[in-house]
């Protein structure tokens, strides 16, 4: 098993042993338990307030690095050619606070049938599909993340 207490905010030399796949919920928790990619064991307990990134490094107490991965999940993902109609979309979802992930005309958000209503009457397509969802951190938030060589 795999205790990992460090986060490594300065890399140089990356020698990874394992990955971890996080969806983007378990990615803002700081206590948990999850399996690696390979299998194995870990159990998780980092600082509060910093959420994880995929691409982070976490430092094991064995001396170990691992990555830290987006896992695909459950998301909708609205497109439009238009920026007017795209501008719209965010506004509205903005004006509901609802968390998304932004990408050129396109935007992702976590299932809900009354707001994929909402894009579709706004004039984007719909497509639910399993993707990493990575939501904006928003004006309060801070990215973050490793910086490797």
């Amino acid at each position: 098993m795999f205790e990992i207490y460090q986060r490594l905010d300065h890399i140089h030399h990356v020698d990874i042993a394992d990955e971890i796949p996080l969806d983007h919920l378990l990615r803002e928790k700081s206590r948990f338990r999850i399996q690696t990619k390979a299998g194995v064991e870990a159990r998780v307990i980092l600082e509060r307030g910093k959420p994880l990134l995929p691409g982070d490094i976490l430092l094991s107490a064995c001396g170990k690095q691992l990555l830290v991965s987006g896992a695909p999940e459950p998301v909708v993902t609205a497109r439009t050619d238009d920026w007017a109609t795209f501008s719209r979309a965010c506004y509205h979802l903005g004006n509901r606070h609802v968390r998304l992930q932004l990408g050129e005309r396109w935007l992702r958000i976590t299932p809900d049938h009354v707001l994929e209503d909402l894009l579709s009457s706004l004039g984007l397509k719909v497509v639910r599909e399993d993707a990493v969802f990575e939501p904006d951190p928003g004006a309060y938030g801070k990215r973050h993340g490793s910086h490797a060589h």
